[in-house]
């Protein structure tokens, strides 16, 4: 079932999410709920949903990068379900890139996030994750556990200038396609 995401304004967006109950893991309407956001993150075109932005303020997101419409050239990134999610910084170094949001749609701006982590998680059925990743992963692991803590990625830019519209993003900072010949 497809979920309605919660906008920018909405109290979820911006509440700190509580740890899931490792007990309720395994049950039917939380691996249903696990369902309905995969099908919702790929319903609305998304490359991570977390659950604040389904209107509950649990420690849960769901991410995939697999031939991806707005991001053909991203290396993919396996269905991944995290549950109560631990991140650490392995490189620092920042890497400025463009970020939009399902929550603030039409918008998009230039973020900086670290180049390399560690997410320690829970899965899916409950079993420890344990994931380095860098660059494109690493930022949609960032953008995704900042929504559990009530974050969006406007709070990281240092700099408003580059927000823009999707649609103008899409005609003035993409590059041109290549010839066809």
């Amino acid at each position: 079932m497809i979920l309605k995401v919660a906008r920018l304004g909405y109290p979820s967006v911006r509440t700190v999410a509580a740890p899931v109950p490792v007990d309720q893991i395994r049950t039917h309407d939380f691996q249903k709920l696990i369902d309905d956001m995969v099908e919702t993150m790929h319903e609305y075109s998304g490359v991570g949903l977390a659950a604040p932005q389904v209107h509950l303020a649990i420690q849960l997101a769901v991410l995939e990068v697999e031939n991806h419409p707005r991001y053909p050239e991203m290396p993919s990134v396996p269905l991944t379900v995290l549950i109560n999610p631990i991140v650490t910084i392995l490189d620092s170094t920042p890497v400025d890139e463009f970020e939009g949001c399902l929550s603030i749609p039409d918008l998009r701006g230039r973020v900086p996030r670290f180049k390399q982590l560690r997410v320690t998680a829970l899965g899916r059925d409950g079993e420890a994750l344990d994931i380095v990743a860098s660059d494109f992963h690493a930022r949609v692991i960032q953008h995704e556990t900042d929504h559990l803590k009530g974050e969006v990625y406007l709070d990281r830019m240092p700099d408003m200038r580059s927000l823009g519209f999707l649609l103008e993003w899409q005609r003035f900072m993409l590059p041109p396609p290549p010839s066809q010949k």
